[in-house]
């Protein structure tokens, strides 16, 4: 019990929130029908903050939403995820993302990410093969509608732009980080 106090509370923290993902047993229907309510939500949310992409995603390619929670704890950080990819066709790729890094940092953060695909190809790959990306900073401060938590654009490829929003978290990092996108395969 002694070592269970000599535990920072992050640490603490970061290991209930992954035993509450952990808990959940939904059959493949419900995950995709979450899935689904994840991408409206975030949707929703991104069109109000920035309404001028709701007609660039309706030209795109395809646009893929991605739910993340990262622990950064001192010198490592690890995220997971799922999300889902909708060609211009409407058709649904289910999708799952992980990473892990290292570097300075402490602190839990629940995010989204919106991609953005203007080019065929590089959706196409994407949804086969997967992407690899690295780096990351930030300083995240927020609880529900409390504190900093703006929308992060840029195009990360010539051709893809990507948008994140911070849901909930408190998270001050420099990691180099790796972070991978694949098939879902239970749920495709």
């Amino acid at each position: 019990m002694n070592s269970l106090r000599r535990l920072p509370f992050f640490v603490l923290l970061a290991l209930l929130f992954a035993a509450s993902l952990a808990s959940a047993k939904d059959s493949l229907d419900d995950k995709k029908e979450k899935t689904r309510a994840m991408r409206d939500s975030v949707l929703a949310e991104l069109y109000q903050q920035k309404p001028e992409l709701k007609a660039r995603i309706k030209k795109a390619e395809g646009y893929a939403v991605f739910s993340n929670v990262g622990v950064n704890l001192v010198i490592a950080s690890f995220a997971g995820g799922h999300g889902l990819v909708v060609d211009q066709a409407g058709h649904e790729t289910f999708m799952k993302m992980g990473s892990a890094g290292i570097g300075l940092g402490l602190g839990v953060k629940d995010f989204r990410g919106v991609f953005i695909f203007h080019d065929k190809a590089k959706l196409q790959a994407f949804i086969a093969k997967g992407w690899d990306f690295s780096g990351q900073a930030d300083a995240t401060a927020k609880s529900d509608d409390k504190g900093a938590g703006v929308a992060v654009a840029g195009n990360i490829v010539d051709g893809v732009e990507l948008y994140q929003l911070t849901k909930n978290g408190l998270a001050l990092q420099a990691t180099l980080q790796g972070t991978k996108y694949w098939k879902d395969k239970d749920l495709n």
